[in-house]
């Protein structure tokens, strides 16, 4: 987590506990830094004319804020909530709980390598925020779906990259998109069936990382390219290059091809 020494800064969006409410507001405590407390002042909680804050926060209440202002040698910390929408706020919350779930595994590898915890965050958590934008989760994302060497070229060694990516690969679940195409393929020679068989082996032979593509049978003349993949830009591009095979292939053999998004109505 943030070092309970540091402050947000301005236009930064924090996550926070509302502890107390009272009339011109409410106090909020910042989870990220060490329970700091700031304010919202009743102006900052909601667009309009506000009767009763407690129709806006209650205590216990989680809450993402934007800070309006900071100013330490008084403590004190402004926040708005009024700032904040809907889609920022998600993002934010499931980044938090993202990074409490990169501290608890980062305990894990403190164990697995016999290590005391504090010496594993300064050694091993500390090094790997400063590479990944303060986001100790995204480290063991990164490691999850690229191996340890991306550890090691990080400044960890072998030992610590190893128990890492052991940690990263039993916790962390990929997300994954799936795209689809559909491949039309002809041969009116007498063997076109194998010469159709051969442009679909080519296909077959994309091998990307962390990726799946599945060809299977539709109906004649029409081969369905499945697409499974960390992110979309990743799965067009495999499934552009397994198109591109399949149908280099038949053409080279005197067949015929075309590449649909969506089975046409005649098939």
């Amino acid at each position: 987590m943030t070092n309970k020494e540091d402050y947000p800064e301005m236009g930064e969006l924090v996550v926070c506990t509302v502890t107390e409410v009272v009339d011109f507001g409410t106090f909020v405590e910042l989870e990220e830094y060490g329970q700091k407390e700031g304010l919202i002042h009743i102006s900052e909680l909601a667009s309009g004319w506000i009767k009763h804050v407690r129709d806006h926060v209650q205590e216990g209440q989680k809450v993402v804020c934007e800070v309006l202002e900071v100013d330490p040698s008084k403590e004190q910390i402004n926040l708005s909530l009024k700032d904040v929408n809907e889609h920022q706020e998600r993002e934010k919350i499931q980044e938090w709980k993202n990074e409490q779930k990169g501290e608890r595994w980062l305990e894990f590898v403190a164990k697995k390598l016999d290590r005391d915890s504090e010496e594993t965050k300064e050694k091993i958590g500390d090094k790997l925020r400063e590479e990944y934008n303060g986001l100790l989760y995204e480290a063991f994302e990164d490691a999850a779906l690229n191996g340890k060497e991306v550890l090691k070229e990080k400044g960890l060694s072998e030992e610590e990259a190893e128990a890492f990516l052991d940690i990263a690969l039993d916790n962390v679940e990929i997300p994954y998109v799936e795209v689809t195409g559909f491949l039309e393929l002809k041969s009116n020679s007498s063997d076109g069936v194998k010469k159709i068989k051969k442009a679909l082996k080519e296909a077959q032979k994309i091998d990307e990382k962390n990726s799946e593509v599945e060809i299977s049978y539709v109906g004649a003349p029409y081969y369905r390219i499945h697409i499974k993949a960390p992110d979309y830009k990743v799965a067009e591009n495999i499934l552009s290059k397994t198109k591109e095979k399949a149908i280099n292939k038949i053409d080279s053999l005197g067949g015929e091809s075309k590449f649909h998004r969506e089975i046409e109505e005649e098939a």
